[in-house]
């Protein structure tokens, strides 16, 4: 800094969190370079909220994995009605309503639903690196082809996932975005999903991004409460991350396997309290 600003005795802590803390000063206001970094955080958290999903390009991606898709768009017609009307989200239009419908019914164990949410930049990062992930540990699960879904909230899943007949879906979804987080993906699990579930009904994974809770661990986790939640045929208040446990008692090799993302975990894990409220 120049000699013109204030350091904050704080200055040396802020090696440890992505939080805005110990700016310093210029007289009354903070330093040019922390107003500047603001004002694109700012603009970055707009962009994702507005942006459009890449659906052609998800779809590609998918398919270079060997995986089917589906597309289908909320009853929300766009981007304006879904900010206004998040009701319009949680439902399917017509006509992807009909088109489920008339599927073969398959009755899966699970279905994966990426939705673009309130951050489109966070389903085209992180939804394909985090399935690739998961996908390795579900070799003995029924799998419906993914579902690519636009202008979603997370309840939309409950009526994809009651139209295909599964006995689980998990959205993934992009949070609403934060000033350190533009881009940073939600995972919510629900058994027997149906429309008219309650978020007490579901579990969430947040902060999903290589800054936060990093794939392999954030993969680690959705196996075990999927594991769990088949089981004991239920997600929600009922069933209880425990995860973290597995990782502490497992040897040094399992450990080292997660690549340290225990630790990132722990020091950038909260997004901010409402960050998955936004999403719903």
């Amino acid at each position: 800094m120049s000699d013109s600003v204030d350091k904050n005795p704080w200055n040396a802590l802020r090696q440890f969190t992505n939080a805005r803390i110990a700016l310093g000063r210029a007289g009354n206001s903070v330093p040019t370079a922390p107003l500047l970094a603001f004002n694109l955080s700012h603009a970055q958290a707009r962009d994702a909220v507005h942006h459009p999903l890449d659906t052609e390009a998800l779809h590609q991606q998918l398919h270079a994995l060997s995986l089917r898709t589906l597309d289908v768009h909320s009853a929300a017609p766009d981007r304006e009605h879904y900010l206004r009307r998040p009701d319009l989200g949680r439902r399917l239009s017509e006509e992807s309503r009909a088109a489920l419908a008339q599927l073969k019914d398959e009755s899966p164990d699970l279905v994966f639903v990426i939705g673009d949410g309130l951050s489109a930049f966070a389903a085209s990062k992180q939804a394909v690196p985090l399935l690739q992930a998961v996908l390795l540990r579900l070799a003995d699960w029924k799998i419906a082809p993914v579902v690519v879904a636009r202008q979603a909230r997370v309840a939309l899943g409950d009526e994809i996932g009651e139209l295909l007949h599964a006995k689980i879906v998990v959205m993934l979804i992009g949070e609403r975005p934060g000033l350190s987080s533009p881009d940073s993906l939600g995972i919510y699990l629900t058994y027997a999903p149906k429309v008219g579930c309650s978020d007490a009904q579901r579990n969430c994974i947040s902060n999903v991004r290589p800054e936060g809770l990093d794939y392999p661990l954030a993969a680690h986790k959705l196996h075990y409460l999927l594991t769990h939640a088949r089981r004991l045929g239920l997600t929600g208040v009922g069933l209880k991350d425990d995860s973290d446990a597995l990782l502490q008692a497992a040897p040094a090799a399992a450990a080292a396997a997660i690549g340290g993302a225990a630790s990132t975990h722990r020091q950038s894990e909260p997004a901010s309290p409402d960050a998955n409220a936004g999403a719903t």
